[in-house]
């Protein structure tokens, strides 16, 4: 990819370098293997690869990431938000990613990869009595 491409999906999601390496590491035989940090409660561990901007990012198992975007005030917030980073993830990540509209609702969207069994969803999720977060989660289907 052109140097200026990668300036101009910088520019429009300045997550868009790490996200661009988790697909890839999806898409490996390992999957996230290679990023997989301490452990956490259950079958969680820290995520060794954090997208810029975002927080709390962890693996689940082997075949799931995740991460929390900044907290906002109220959900409509989270929603304007949500449907802004879909947007740009889709812009980040080029052709091959199509929103499932038979799965997204105005909480929830979803991105499915059209060559590999991987998917995006994110959701807006309340974290406490006055937080909202969109969680970001990448999911790698078992063939």
């Amino acid at each position: 990819m052109a140097p200026s491409a990668v300036r101009c999906q910088e520019s429009i999601a300045p997550f868009c370098s790490e996200l661009r390496q988790v697909v890839a590491i999806a898409t490996t035989k390992e999957r996230f293997s290679s990023i997989v940090g301490k452990s956490r409660e259950g079958n969680f561990s820290e995520a060794r690869l954090v997208l810029t901007g975002w927080s709390d990012c962890s693996l689940y198992e082997a075949g799931t990431y995740t991460c929390d975007s900044r907290h906002f005030q109220t959900a409509q917030e989270a929603e304007q938000q949500q449907a802004t980073m879909l947007q740009n993830i889709q812009a980040c990540l080029g052709e091959g990613w199509v929103e499932a509209k038979d799965r997204s609702s105005a909480r929830y969207a979803v991105l499915q990869h059209a060559k590999h069994p991987i998917s995006i969803t994110l959701s807006t999720d309340q974290i406490d009595e006055k937080q909202q977060v969109v969680r970001l989660i990448v999911f790698v289907r078992r063939s």
